[in-house]
């Protein structure tokens, strides 16, 4: 694991649910009507970041759909880390016009991905010729669909770039998360053997250590988690509490440790429940989110205390 945590290098930050789409498949609840925090609170949580970030990666909701708090985000942003911070944007792309992108290129952000190509969103891909269009008139290339997943090297090579992807029976349907309007439409993954901590996105390595898929804490609102799916209790607070010491707390967990090593299934061994019995559960849930869920609140007091993660006395 890191012994720096004042240098991470990717944080995937949800500041906002509100969107202007309302899909079945959505994890974390966006929609017209979904969850927002202050502008106080984004300025904070800013300022509770590591010191150095590689990439900051701004989702939602659909982050224009909240456009002012954006902007303000990104001018804090900005002000923080001098440039030295690349900030990737994830969109729908409904409402992207070549003035609105020339603007947020002029506040930072070099990297767009649009999240909403294919028959699950509201224009269903319909955009995709349309967005090239507006993409090539600002001067921002659109040749690489996953430039995380090689390593990040498209990203230093093409500083202002935009790619492209949606949902499928393979991922966003296929190996969908056990969350939100996911779960409450019975629209998630029944799958007890589908692994998500050892995937981008996943748990694996959100403390380092690894060097198979990059390092990334994500912040839903302000809960600080080890993946985009989020653990049941969050590791802490990113409105009071500095994300390097909450990440040092974790990696003083036995529990959390076997995250980072994408191996949930081994996170209760500290608190005496054994691998098989682990899987056994995992068997009965069918998904390992909601075994992660079910373990927490089983044992959130040795997990957790009034400051979030609480440190195992295996690891201290």
């Amino acid at each position: 694991m890191n012994q720096n945590f004042n240098h991470i290098q990717s944080v995937y930050w949800v500041f906002t649910q509100l969107c202007n789409d309302d899909c079945d498949h959505c994890y974390n609840d966006s929609s017209p009507f979904g969850k927002r925090i202050s502008k106080d609170d984004c300025m904070a949580i800013i300022d509770n970041m590591p010191d150095k970030i590689d990439r900051i990666i701004l989702s939602g909701g659909e982050p224009m759909a909240d456009i002012k708090l954006l902007h303000a985000i990104l001018d804090k942003i900005q002000a923080r880390y001098k440039g030295e911070t690349q900030i990737m944007l994830q969109t729908n792309g409904d409402l992207m016009k070549p003035k609105k992108l020339q603007v947020l290129i002029d506040k930072g952000v070099t990297r767009f991905d649009i999240a909403s190509i294919d028959r699950y969103h509201k224009k269903a891909g319909g955009r995709l010729m349309e967005l090239a269009d507006i993409f090539e008139s600002c001067g921002v290339n659109g040749t690489e669909k996953d430039p995380l997943l090689e390593g990040g090297h498209y990203l230093t090579e093409n500083p202002l770039s935009w790619g492209y992807w949606g949902a499928n029976e393979d991922m966003w349907l296929g190996g969908n998360w056990a969350r939100g309007k996911a779960l409450k439409h019975d629209n998630w993954l029944k799958d007890p053997d589908h692994n998500f901590c050892t995937i981008l996105s996943g748990a694996r390595n959100f403390l380092g250590g690894h060097e198979d898929i990059p390092q990334e804490i994500s912040i839903q609102l302000w809960r600080i988690n080890p993946c985009c799916p989020g653990t049941h209790f969050p590791m802490g607070d990113a409105r009071k509490q500095k994300v390097a010491d909450v990440l040092e707390r974790a990696s003083k967990s036995a529990v959390f440790k076997m995250l980072n090593d994408g191996d949930p299934l081994k996170m209760g061994e500290s608190l005496g429940v054994t691998q098989e019995e682990a899987s056994e559960k995992n068997q009965e849930l069918k998904n390992i989110c909601l075994y992660c869920d079910h373990f927490m609140k089983c044992h959130k007091d040795e997990i957790f205390d009034e400051n979030g993660v609480k440190p195992s006395e295996q690891l201290v």
